[in-house]
């Protein structure tokens, strides 16, 4: 066998060992889970040169949305300022806070005070939040988590000119509000860590079936992060591994055969390219999605897509809006094409929608969101009609499964569990 070509295909070789000798009984899923069992998320490449961002949790939200734009990432660990040097990672991180969880506390702010408990005052940056995005409902669900509903009959409330990010982001709120202070909101994500002898089986599992997009990995006893998983860099490992036996005999799979897409076409969460381009982002977050395209008129093929990490591009370029009275998803597309287009900057925004076919095989499907650096791919039929989509979390999801009890108490009062968990 040829030596491993990546740091990643070295994990793979290993894979294959084991693969060798695990006991013959077992299912082909039942040897996956074998073998990523065997393995500790200690041998997890990092990326080369690579550092992991931390943001102080007096910074604001305007150095934390620089910060997270700058490093091109989408989620950072928030460090406590307030503890002590030598604390170990439980007291010196306090979460992860994500560029969704900014906005959706701002769109919180005018929920406040629209019902008057913000105390801001008329003409204040949340008071105008209120007059151009309406009243939102927040909710909480039996999971703890908050959700925003609207008046699904009306675009209204979704609609603003493009020059109210531009007031906002200019605002002394937008620049004197501490990250920490929105510790806990909407879209952040529990410092959840792995330790370093914790298993892939483990990692993959969280990453798929319990939904986390990012983990860091410590040492016990340990006081920093050594790296953190992503759902991207498991797939770029998978995209490694292909020519290695135990992939080959998983990766060449239909997704059709491994029952891919999971959401049947009427379920697909979309927006048309007229509707305004908050609509697409309050979307995401009413049904818990990543991103979604954006469907031309006949509502049946999709020009684009948006996803919950472009939400950057109304808080870090607002000034390429100013010229929209109101901002609809296909006037979001052109400008930040546009944008990306004058800053010579690499983009998945600036290529066509990444398509599959259902007889596509699982690997080619792996290989393509890796080169593309993309989270999700659409599965479109003979006409090109759009009637699914695959995610990062799908393929991982495919994968491997959960063994009865697994997980034991790892999970009480640390996040929700699934609604189908063996827990």
């Amino acid at each position: 066998m040829e030596s491993p070509r990546s740091p990643e295909a070295e994990i793979g070789h290993r894979v294959e060992d084991l693969w060798e000798v695990a006991e013959p009984q077992l299912s082909p899923s039942e040897k996956l889970n074998s073998c990523f069992e065997d393995i500790a998320v200690a041998s997890f490449p990092r990326p080369l040169g690579s550092k992991v961002i931390e943001i102080p949790s007096n910074a604001s939200l305007a150095d934390t949305v620089e910060i997270l734009s700058k490093n091109k990432i989408l989620s950072a660990p928030i460090r406590n300022v307030d503890a002590p040097e030598d604390a170990s990672w439980i007291d010196k991180y306090i979460g992860i806070v994500e560029f969704a969880g900014i906005a959706m506390w701002l769109l919180y702010q005018s929920e406040a005070a629209a019902n008057g408990t913000a105390g801001s005052a008329v003409g204040s940056p949340v008071a105008n939040l209120v007059s151009r995005l309406g009243s939102f409902t927040f909710r909480r669900t039996s999971s703890g988590r908050v959700e925003t509903t609207t008046d699904p009959e009306s675009d209204e409330t979704a609609s603003v000119g493009g020059s109210f990010f531009e007031t906002l982001t200019s605002s002394e709120f937008y620049k004197n509000t501490k990250v920490g202070d929105i510790s806990g909101s909407f879209r952040w994500a529990p410092f959840l860590a792995l330790q370093t002898s914790d298993t892939f089986l483990t990692m993959l599992l969280l990453l798929s079936k319990y939904r986390m997009k990012s983990l860091p990995v410590v040492d016990i006893g340990g006081d920093k992060i050594e790296n953190i998983i992503t759902q991207s860099s498991v797939v770029h490992m998978l995209a490694e591994c292909v020519g290695l036996p135990w992939f080959e005999s998983w990766g060449t799979k239909k997704l059709s055969e491994l029952g891919l897409p999971l959401m049947k076409p009427c379920k697909l969460v979309k927006v048309n390219e007229d509707q305004p381009v908050l609509k697409a982002f309050q979307l995401m977050r009413e049904k818990g999605v990543g991103g979604l395209p954006v469907m031309d008129t006949s509502g049946t093929k999709a020009i684009g897509n948006i996803s919950i990490r472009d939400v950057q591009y109304l808080l870090t370029s607002p000034n390429i809006y100013k010229d929209y009275r109101t901002i609809t998803a296909k006037d979001f597309l052109t400008a930040v094409r546009q944008h990306l287009h004058e800053q010579h900057e690499a983009s998945p925004l600036l290529g066509s929608v990444i398509t599959c076919k259902g007889d596509d095989e699982i690997k080619d499907i792996i290989l393509k969101l890796d080169s593309e650096k993309i989270h999700r791919i659409y599965v479109i039929d003979d006409k090109g009609n759009t009637e699914g989509v695959i995610t990062l979390r799908d393929i991982i999801s495919k994968l491997v499964h959960e063994p009865r009890h697994y997980f034991g108490d790892f999970f009480d009062g640390v996040v929700p569990l699934p609604p189908n968990s063996t827990v």
